[in-house]
């Protein structure tokens, strides 16, 4: 089978290369990929790993052999499924903790968008636990995270105030929900509308220590990210003047020795089904295109999501 694996040689580090096909453990579903997305975590920063490296979080197909134990979906389930690094392969063992069904409403692109997108943002938005009439600032909103992460935001209930350096992604953000949009690239720009009760923070340095400044008393920011270097200068003044506030550095996979993957699959992937969450794919492509792609989604020319679909030998 082919999968996608570090190759200095190819365009952006990303190239393909024949593998054999996995065997499931018994927790394991065998799944035949039909579609996988991108994140500027695998691109940005995981190709730079070691020639031949497997690449590949989020993935959605269908169940070519189930579990051995009985614990997954039968064969030829549609599924969408999240894996620590590999799952941009024709094949993939998937345990079945990080598996949901896919009704078949949910089409393999939107599902493919979901697992690490919408888990980061569902995740993190759960620190702050409820949310109902809360103000909720969102960093980087026109990302993949932050679409679903104002979008989730709303459905809670959230008074939610976008963060954003491009206005072009303005009215996206008023259909997901927001009742502020900030077009700026200081974060105190949201200065107004706060102090926040939550804060997702996906930018770093001086924007994360400014997001921190912004925090209500008791207020939580998670610190998703960071997309620009360098210090976090904090104002320690200003900090003092919200007791009780948590800074937290989040990480999805430790996220999931609490909650397993699937848990919250199911969740997005019921919402999607009912129409209150639409993942916004803006590319669609072949995955033999993975290297054009990357480089538009690490020059930022496009909103949301890119999903590449697979075409099977």
């Amino acid at each position: 089978m082919q999968a996608i694996v570090v190759d200095p040689q190819a365009p952006q580090r990303l190239g393909f290369q024949a593998a054999d096909p996995p065997t499931p453990a018994a927790t394991e579903a065998l799944i035949r990929v039909e579609a996988i997305s991108l994140n500027r975590g695998e691109v940005v920063y995981r190709v730079h790993g070691a020639a031949g490296t497997r690449l590949g979080w989020d993935l959605a197909g269908v169940v070519d052999q189930a579990a051995a134990d009985g614990s997954g979906p039968v064969r030829g389930t549609r599924v969408v499924g999240l894996l620590h690094s590999g799952a941009w392969a024709e094949r993939v063992a998937v345990p079945t903790n990080a598996l949901a069904e896919l009704p078949p409403s949910v089409s393999f692109a939107q599902a493919a968008a979901l697992p690490m997108a919408g888990l980061t943002a569902l995740h993190a938005l759960e620190h702050g636990g409820s949310l109902l009439a809360r103000p909720v600032l969102v960093t980087g909103a026109s990302g993949g995270v932050g679409l679903f992460a104002c979008r989730l935001a709303a459905l809670a209930g959230a008074r939610l105030v976008a963060q954003v350096r491009d206005g072009r992604s303005a009215s996206l953000l008023d259909e997901a929900g927001a009742e502020h949009v900030v077009v700026d690239e200081d974060v105190t720009a949201g200065a107004p509308f706060g102090p926040f009760h939550l804060i997702l923070e996906q930018l770093g340095g001086r924007a994360l220590a400014d997001a921190v400044g912004q925090l209500a008393p008791e207020g939580t920011c998670v610190s998703i990210g960071a997309t620009v270097s360098g210090d976090v200068p904090l104002d320690w003044a200003r900090a003092r003047q919200a007791p009780g506030a948590s800074l937290i550095f989040f990480n999805l996979f430790r996220e999931f020795e609490h909650a397993p993957a699937a848990l919250g699959l199911r969740r997005l992937v019921h919402l999607v089904s009912t129409g209150q969450l639409i993942p916004h794919v803006s590319v669609e492509e072949d995955w033999h295109q993975i290297g054009e792609v990357a480089q538009a989604l690490i020059a930022r020319q496009f909103l949301g999501k890119a999903v590449l679909h697979i075409s099977q030998a």
